[in-house]
């Protein structure tokens, strides 16, 4: 395990998808919303079996980002995740989070901006260039 300057960050992160992971795997949660989500707004019959790859792979993701081993494909795979999270079920909900709204994009939007410090953290110059 590296600790170097994304250290905290990927550690940070690491904790928040095991936690949004790891809980509903033991509670059913998984299986809900595989079944009473994903299931009900098209994805039949692959509803479930996608519910369990996304939470499997935030728990691989965060061992990835500790590890500090595959960072950018677990990075973009999580954005990716995260990006769909926010078209399918909390931009209708607006920015917030808490306070002036609930379950808005704000906590993801702030998560893809820290997976994408993780995998530039030297920031995008260069990289800009090359677009």
């Amino acid at each position: 395990m590296k600790l170097n300057h994304t250290f905290l960050l990927r550690i940070a992160i690491a904790i928040i998808l095991l936690m949004h992971s790891i809980p509903v795997m033991l509670n059913n949660g998984v299986n809900d919303f595989g079944n009473l989500y994903l299931n009900q707004i098209g994805f039949s019959p692959v509803g479930l079996p996608l519910a369990w790859a996304i939470k499997i792979s935030h728990v691989l993701a965060a061992i990835c980002l500790v590890f500090e081993k595959y960072v950018k494909w677990a990075c973009i795979i999580t954005i990716i995740i995260l990006i769909a999270g926010i078209i399918m079920i909390h931009g209708k909900d607006g920015w917030f989070v808490v306070g002036n709204g609930r379950n808005g994009v704000e906590f993801s939007f702030l998560m893809i901006m820290v997976l994408l410090t993780i995998m530039y953290p030297s920031g995008l110059k260069g990289k800009m260039n090359k677009l």
